[in-house]
Protein backbone atom coordinates (compact mmCIF):
# COMPACT_ATOMS: atom_id res chain seq x y z
CA UNK A 1 0.00 0.00 0.00
CA UNK A 2 0.91 3.83 -0.45
CA UNK A 3 0.14 5.40 3.50
CA UNK A 4 0.33 9.07 4.04
CA UNK A 5 0.95 9.96 7.33
CA UNK A 6 0.29 13.96 8.39
CA UNK A 7 3.07 14.57 11.12
CA UNK A 8 2.93 18.30 11.16
CA UNK A 9 4.48 19.37 14.33
CA UNK A 10 7.45 16.95 14.99
CA UNK A 11 10.36 19.13 13.68
CA UNK A 12 9.39 22.00 15.17
CA UNK A 13 11.68 22.44 18.70
CA UNK A 14 9.23 22.44 21.37
CA UNK A 15 7.23 19.62 21.44
CA UNK A 16 4.31 18.12 22.93
CA UNK A 17 1.97 14.96 23.45
CA UNK A 18 0.34 15.11 20.04
CA UNK A 19 4.01 15.33 18.26
CA UNK A 20 5.53 12.87 20.25
CA UNK A 21 2.60 10.30 19.81
CA UNK A 22 3.16 10.16 15.79
CA UNK A 23 6.62 10.23 15.82
CA UNK A 24 6.93 7.52 18.16
CA UNK A 25 4.79 5.95 16.18
CA UNK A 26 6.13 6.91 13.03
CA UNK A 27 9.46 5.62 14.35
CA UNK A 28 7.76 2.05 15.01
CA UNK A 29 6.04 1.72 12.03
CA UNK A 30 10.06 2.08 10.66
CA UNK A 31 10.73 -0.82 12.24
CA UNK A 32 8.09 -3.49 12.18
CA UNK A 33 6.70 -2.48 8.51
CA UNK A 34 8.86 -2.98 5.39
CA UNK A 35 6.81 -3.64 3.08
CA UNK A 36 4.33 -0.90 2.79
CA UNK A 37 5.60 2.63 0.92
CA UNK A 38 5.39 5.64 3.31
CA UNK A 39 5.09 9.34 2.87
CA UNK A 40 5.33 11.63 5.72
CA UNK A 41 4.42 15.51 5.40
CA UNK A 42 5.51 17.45 7.82
CA UNK A 43 5.87 20.96 8.97
CA UNK A 44 9.93 23.03 8.05
CA UNK A 45 11.00 23.49 11.44
CA UNK A 46 14.33 23.01 13.58
CA UNK A 47 14.80 20.01 15.26
CA UNK A 48 14.49 18.17 11.18
CA UNK A 49 16.69 15.08 12.22
CA UNK A 50 14.30 13.56 14.63
CA UNK A 51 12.99 10.85 12.26
CA UNK A 52 15.40 9.87 8.79
CA UNK A 53 14.21 8.76 5.40
CA UNK A 54 14.50 4.80 4.69
CA UNK A 55 13.62 3.16 1.51
CA UNK A 56 9.82 3.15 2.19
CA UNK A 57 9.75 6.08 4.01
CA UNK A 58 9.74 9.23 2.06
CA UNK A 59 9.67 12.24 4.27
CA UNK A 60 7.93 15.66 2.43
CA UNK A 61 8.57 19.23 3.78
CA UNK A 62 5.91 22.29 3.52
CA UNK A 63 6.17 25.63 4.74
CA UNK A 64 3.62 28.25 5.40
CA UNK A 65 -0.28 28.67 7.20
CA UNK A 66 -1.11 24.94 8.12
CA UNK A 67 -4.65 25.38 7.39
CA UNK A 68 -4.42 26.21 3.79
CA UNK A 69 -2.28 23.86 3.03
CA UNK A 70 -3.96 21.01 5.04
CA UNK A 71 -7.63 21.88 3.35
CA UNK A 72 -5.68 22.77 0.04
CA UNK A 73 -2.34 21.51 -0.79
CA UNK A 74 -2.63 17.76 0.96
CA UNK A 75 -5.38 16.20 -0.88
CA UNK A 76 -3.81 17.24 -3.71
CA UNK A 77 -0.79 15.91 -3.02
CA UNK A 78 -2.80 12.22 -1.71
CA UNK A 79 -4.25 12.68 -5.29
CA UNK A 80 -0.84 12.91 -7.14
CA UNK A 81 0.82 10.41 -5.06
CA UNK A 82 -1.95 8.10 -5.51
CA UNK A 83 -2.28 7.49 -1.66
CA UNK A 84 -4.06 4.16 -0.98
CA UNK A 85 -4.90 5.62 2.73
CA UNK A 86 -4.17 9.25 4.48
CA UNK A 87 -3.93 9.16 8.36
CA UNK A 88 -4.12 12.40 9.70
CA UNK A 89 -2.77 12.07 13.31
CA UNK A 90 -3.87 15.69 14.64
CA UNK A 91 -7.52 16.53 15.67
CA UNK A 92 -7.85 17.86 12.03
CA UNK A 93 -7.60 16.83 8.30
CA UNK A 94 -8.94 17.81 4.87
CA UNK A 95 -12.62 18.18 5.42
CA UNK A 96 -13.03 16.82 1.24
CA UNK A 97 -10.60 14.19 1.18
CA UNK A 98 -10.12 12.19 -2.44
CA UNK A 99 -8.45 9.03 -0.56
CA UNK A 100 -9.63 7.12 2.28
CA UNK A 101 -8.99 8.61 5.42
CA UNK A 102 -8.23 7.53 8.93
CA UNK A 103 -7.96 10.72 11.43
CA UNK A 104 -6.83 10.39 14.69
CA UNK A 105 -8.98 12.30 17.21
CA UNK A 106 -7.21 12.55 20.24
CA UNK A 107 -9.90 14.60 22.38
CA UNK A 108 -13.51 16.52 22.08
CA UNK A 109 -12.47 19.53 24.46
CA UNK A 110 -12.44 22.29 22.13
CA UNK A 111 -15.97 21.26 21.23
CA UNK A 112 -17.13 21.27 25.24
CA UNK A 113 -16.75 24.74 25.48
CA UNK A 114 -16.88 28.08 22.95
CA UNK A 115 -13.16 28.52 22.40
CA UNK A 116 -14.03 32.66 21.70
CA UNK A 117 -15.78 33.00 24.89
CA UNK A 118 -13.61 30.27 27.36
CA UNK A 119 -11.56 31.85 29.41
CA UNK A 120 -7.66 31.26 30.22
CA UNK A 121 -6.96 30.59 27.04
CA UNK A 122 -4.42 31.98 24.61
CA UNK A 123 -5.12 33.87 21.40
CA UNK A 124 -3.18 30.98 19.70
CA UNK A 125 -4.66 28.32 21.90
CA UNK A 126 -8.25 30.20 20.53
CA UNK A 127 -7.35 30.17 16.93
CA UNK A 128 -6.24 26.41 17.12
CA UNK A 129 -9.47 25.59 18.75
CA UNK A 130 -11.94 27.32 16.60
CA UNK A 131 -10.40 25.64 13.93
CA UNK A 132 -10.90 22.25 15.12
CA UNK A 133 -14.75 23.05 15.55
CA UNK A 134 -14.35 23.95 12.58
CA UNK A 135 -14.10 21.22 11.00
CA UNK A 136 -13.98 17.81 13.48
CA UNK A 137 -17.98 17.58 13.43
CA UNK A 138 -17.60 17.10 9.24
CA UNK A 139 -14.47 14.92 9.97
CA UNK A 140 -16.71 12.46 11.78
CA UNK A 141 -19.46 12.09 9.13
CA UNK A 142 -16.87 12.35 6.17
CA UNK A 143 -13.90 10.51 7.56
CA UNK A 144 -13.55 6.23 7.05
CA UNK A 145 -12.43 5.68 10.35
CA UNK A 146 -11.79 8.01 13.35
CA UNK A 147 -8.74 6.55 15.89
CA UNK A 148 -9.22 7.69 19.54
CA UNK A 149 -6.88 7.24 22.77
CA UNK A 150 -9.10 5.85 25.49
CA UNK A 151 -12.05 4.37 25.95
CA UNK A 152 -13.50 7.57 28.01
CA UNK A 153 -12.84 9.70 24.76
CA UNK A 154 -14.49 7.59 22.79
CA UNK A 155 -17.60 7.63 25.03
CA UNK A 156 -17.68 11.30 24.14
CA UNK A 157 -18.42 10.72 20.61
CA UNK A 158 -21.15 8.77 20.93
CA UNK A 159 -22.49 10.93 24.06
CA UNK A 160 -22.17 14.23 21.95
CA UNK A 161 -23.49 12.48 18.84
CA UNK A 162 -20.66 12.68 16.27
CA UNK A 163 -19.97 8.98 15.76
CA UNK A 164 -21.44 5.48 15.71
CA UNK A 165 -19.65 3.13 18.23
CA UNK A 166 -18.30 0.99 15.30
CA UNK A 167 -16.73 4.28 13.56
CA UNK A 168 -14.24 5.14 16.65
CA UNK A 169 -11.47 2.73 17.20
CA UNK A 170 -9.35 3.02 20.71
CA UNK A 171 -5.77 2.64 20.13
CA UNK A 172 -3.93 3.50 23.48
CA UNK A 173 -0.50 5.57 23.34
CA UNK A 174 2.66 4.27 24.31
CA UNK A 175 5.40 5.20 27.02
CA UNK A 176 8.98 5.47 25.31
CA UNK A 177 11.60 3.49 26.57
CA UNK A 178 14.10 5.97 28.53
CA UNK A 179 11.24 6.51 30.72
CA UNK A 180 12.23 4.04 33.87
CA UNK A 181 13.79 4.11 36.75
CA UNK A 182 17.48 5.99 36.93
CA UNK A 183 20.20 4.25 39.20
CA UNK A 184 22.86 6.09 37.61
CA UNK A 185 23.58 8.47 40.72
CA UNK A 186 26.37 10.90 39.04
CA UNK A 187 24.41 11.15 36.27
CA UNK A 188 21.32 12.18 38.40
CA UNK A 189 23.44 14.63 40.00
CA UNK A 190 24.27 16.19 36.66
CA UNK A 191 20.50 16.70 35.58
CA UNK A 192 19.93 18.12 39.44
CA UNK A 193 22.90 20.62 38.53
CA UNK A 194 21.87 21.68 35.07
CA UNK A 195 18.80 22.51 35.88
CA UNK A 196 19.81 23.86 39.22
CA UNK A 197 17.15 21.57 40.90
CA UNK A 198 16.22 21.59 45.19
CA UNK A 199 17.00 18.61 47.21
CA UNK A 200 13.63 17.89 47.59
CA UNK A 201 10.68 18.50 45.54
CA UNK A 202 7.29 17.93 43.66
CA UNK A 203 7.14 18.18 40.00
CA UNK A 204 4.47 19.58 37.57
CA UNK A 205 4.25 20.06 33.86
CA UNK A 206 1.37 21.84 33.09
CA UNK A 207 0.74 24.82 31.55
CA UNK A 208 -2.12 27.75 30.93
CA UNK A 209 -4.70 25.44 29.36
CA UNK A 210 -7.47 25.43 31.47
CA UNK A 211 -7.71 21.83 31.34
CA UNK A 212 -4.57 21.60 32.95
CA UNK A 213 -5.73 22.93 36.13
CA UNK A 214 -2.43 24.91 36.47
CA UNK A 215 -3.50 27.85 39.69
CA UNK A 216 -5.37 24.75 41.85
CA UNK A 217 -2.27 23.27 41.39
CA UNK A 218 -0.39 26.31 42.39
CA UNK A 219 -2.84 27.39 45.01
CA UNK A 220 -2.60 23.70 46.74
CA UNK A 221 1.02 24.07 46.38
CA UNK A 222 0.99 27.27 48.41
CA UNK A 223 -1.45 25.80 50.74
CA UNK A 224 0.54 22.67 51.41
CA UNK A 225 3.79 25.08 52.30
CA UNK A 226 1.52 26.82 54.96
CA UNK A 227 0.03 23.75 56.63
CA UNK A 228 3.21 21.30 56.81
CA UNK A 229 6.09 23.87 55.80
CA UNK A 230 8.55 24.35 53.07
CA UNK A 231 11.03 21.81 52.74
CA UNK A 232 9.93 20.72 49.53
CA UNK A 233 9.92 23.12 46.78
CA UNK A 234 7.46 22.93 43.38
CA UNK A 235 9.29 22.19 40.15
CA UNK A 236 8.02 23.44 37.32
CA UNK A 237 8.86 23.37 33.68
CA UNK A 238 7.99 25.71 30.75
CA UNK A 239 5.47 28.00 32.32
CA UNK A 240 5.96 31.90 32.33
CA UNK A 241 7.01 32.90 36.41
CA UNK A 242 4.71 35.93 36.32
CA UNK A 243 1.81 33.71 35.35
CA UNK A 244 2.04 31.86 38.27
CA UNK A 245 2.73 34.99 40.10
CA UNK A 246 -0.75 36.50 39.33
CA UNK A 247 -2.43 32.65 40.59
CA UNK A 248 -0.66 32.96 44.09
CA UNK A 249 -1.41 37.25 44.31
CA UNK A 250 -5.12 36.25 43.99
CA UNK A 251 -5.55 33.99 46.53
CA UNK A 252 -2.76 36.19 48.63
CA UNK A 253 -0.20 33.63 49.07
CA UNK A 254 2.49 35.36 46.93
CA UNK A 255 4.88 34.56 49.97
CA UNK A 256 5.23 30.99 48.68
CA UNK A 257 6.40 32.01 45.15
CA UNK A 258 9.95 31.79 46.59
CA UNK A 259 9.16 28.48 46.85
CA UNK A 260 8.61 27.71 42.92
CA UNK A 261 11.97 26.44 40.57
CA UNK A 262 11.17 27.01 36.83
CA UNK A 263 13.39 24.91 34.61
CA UNK A 264 12.69 26.61 31.12
CA UNK A 265 11.90 23.48 28.80
CA UNK A 266 13.15 20.51 29.35
CA UNK A 267 14.56 17.89 27.21
CA UNK A 268 12.94 14.91 26.46
CA UNK A 269 15.80 12.96 26.76
CA UNK A 270 16.78 14.43 30.23
CA UNK A 271 13.08 14.40 31.19
CA UNK A 272 13.33 10.65 32.52
CA UNK A 273 16.12 12.02 35.34
CA UNK A 274 14.49 14.83 36.69
CA UNK A 275 10.92 12.68 37.19
CA UNK A 276 13.24 10.05 38.98
CA UNK A 277 14.97 13.16 40.95
CA UNK A 278 11.22 14.22 41.84
CA UNK A 279 9.61 13.04 44.98
CA UNK A 280 5.90 13.19 43.85
CA UNK A 281 4.79 13.88 40.78
CA UNK A 282 1.41 15.85 40.28
CA UNK A 283 -0.54 15.46 37.30
CA UNK A 284 -3.76 17.20 38.53
CA UNK A 285 -5.47 17.81 35.01
CA UNK A 286 -9.02 18.15 35.02
CA UNK A 287 -9.42 16.39 32.08
CA UNK A 288 -7.14 14.20 29.34
CA UNK A 289 -7.89 12.00 26.76
CA UNK A 290 -5.25 9.89 27.37
CA UNK A 291 -2.24 11.56 29.52
CA UNK A 292 1.32 10.40 28.52
CA UNK A 293 3.03 12.34 31.57
CA UNK A 294 1.19 9.75 33.84
CA UNK A 295 2.44 6.97 32.35
CA UNK A 296 6.17 8.40 32.24
CA UNK A 297 6.10 9.37 35.65
CA UNK A 298 5.19 5.82 36.85
CA UNK A 299 7.39 4.26 34.25
CA UNK A 300 10.08 6.23 36.58
CA UNK A 301 8.79 4.64 39.31
CA UNK A 302 7.68 7.82 41.37
CA UNK A 303 4.45 8.26 43.09
CA UNK A 304 2.11 10.14 41.30
CA UNK A 305 -0.49 12.19 42.44
CA UNK A 306 -3.60 12.85 39.38
CA UNK A 307 -7.34 13.21 38.85
CA UNK A 308 -10.41 11.03 39.34
CA UNK A 309 -12.11 11.87 36.08
CA UNK A 310 -11.50 11.71 32.28
CA UNK A 311 -9.02 9.23 31.09
CA UNK A 312 -6.87 9.70 34.01
CA UNK A 313 -8.75 6.60 35.94
CA UNK A 314 -8.39 4.46 33.11
CA UNK A 315 -5.05 5.10 32.41
CA UNK A 316 -3.24 4.83 35.72
CA UNK A 317 -5.32 2.22 37.02
CA UNK A 318 -4.74 1.58 40.81
CA UNK A 319 -0.65 2.57 40.50
CA UNK A 320 -1.66 6.33 41.25
CA UNK A 321 -3.21 8.29 44.02
CA UNK A 322 -6.01 9.64 42.80
CA UNK A 323 -8.57 12.19 44.27
CA UNK A 324 -10.88 15.09 42.75
CA UNK A 325 -8.33 17.80 41.66
CA UNK A 326 -11.00 19.91 41.55
CA UNK A 327 -10.56 21.06 45.38
CA UNK A 328 -6.52 22.15 45.83
CA UNK A 329 -7.71 20.82 49.76
CA UNK A 330 -8.15 17.60 48.57
CA UNK A 331 -4.45 17.82 46.34
CA UNK A 332 -2.90 19.04 49.12
CA UNK A 333 -4.22 15.89 51.29
CA UNK A 334 -2.62 13.67 49.07
CA UNK A 335 0.71 15.40 48.50
CA UNK A 336 0.89 14.85 52.55
CA UNK A 337 -0.35 11.46 52.32
CA UNK A 338 2.32 10.56 49.87
CA UNK A 339 5.24 12.46 51.24
CA UNK A 340 4.46 11.11 55.03
CA UNK A 341 3.56 7.25 53.99
CA UNK A 342 6.74 5.34 52.94
CA UNK A 343 4.50 2.55 52.24
CA UNK A 344 2.00 3.85 50.03
CA UNK A 345 4.96 5.84 47.86
CA UNK A 346 6.99 2.15 47.86
CA UNK A 347 3.61 0.70 47.10
CA UNK A 348 2.72 3.19 43.82
CA UNK A 349 5.86 2.95 43.01
CA UNK A 350 6.01 -0.80 42.22
CA UNK A 351 3.00 -0.78 40.98
CA UNK A 352 3.35 2.17 38.41
CA UNK A 353 6.31 0.36 36.88
CA UNK A 354 4.07 -2.25 36.23
CA UNK A 355 1.24 -0.67 34.92
CA UNK A 356 3.24 1.55 32.83
CA UNK A 357 4.97 -1.22 31.21
CA UNK A 358 1.10 -2.34 29.48
CA UNK A 359 1.67 0.21 27.42
CA UNK A 360 4.48 0.41 24.24
CA UNK A 361 4.77 2.77 21.20
CA UNK A 362 5.51 -0.61 19.35
CA UNK A 363 1.79 -1.80 20.67
CA UNK A 364 0.44 1.42 19.30
CA UNK A 365 2.19 0.98 15.88
CA UNK A 366 0.97 -2.32 15.37
CA UNK A 367 -2.62 -1.46 16.27
CA UNK A 368 -2.31 1.36 13.71
CA UNK A 369 -0.68 -0.61 11.12
CA UNK A 370 -3.57 -3.05 11.43
CA UNK A 371 -6.21 -0.43 10.76
CA UNK A 372 -4.00 0.48 7.84
CA UNK A 373 -4.34 -2.92 5.95
CA UNK A 374 -7.75 -3.36 7.36
CA UNK A 375 -9.24 0.11 5.66
CA UNK A 376 -6.49 0.91 3.12
CA UNK A 377 -7.81 -2.31 1.29
CA UNK A 378 -11.45 -0.72 0.59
Amino acid sequence: MRIGIEAQRIFREKKHGMDFVVLEQIRFLQKIDKDNQYFIFINDGPDNKVIEETPNFKIFVFGGAYPLWEQIYLPQKARELQLDILHCTSNTAPINCPVPLIVTIHDLIYLETNPLTAKGYSSYQKFGNLYRRMVVRKLCKSADLIITVSHSEKVRFKEMGLASDDKVKVIYNGVSPHFKPISDEKYLEEIRTKYNLPPKFFMFLGNTDPKKNTPNTIRAFARYCKAYGTEHKLVIGDLDPQVIKQYLAKDGLEEYFEHIHFTGYILNTELPALINLADVFLYTSLRESFGIPLLEAMACGTPVVTGDKSSLPEVAGEAALKVNVSDPDLIVEAMHQLLSQEGLRNKLAELGIKRSAEFSWEHTAQGVLELYQKYGAH
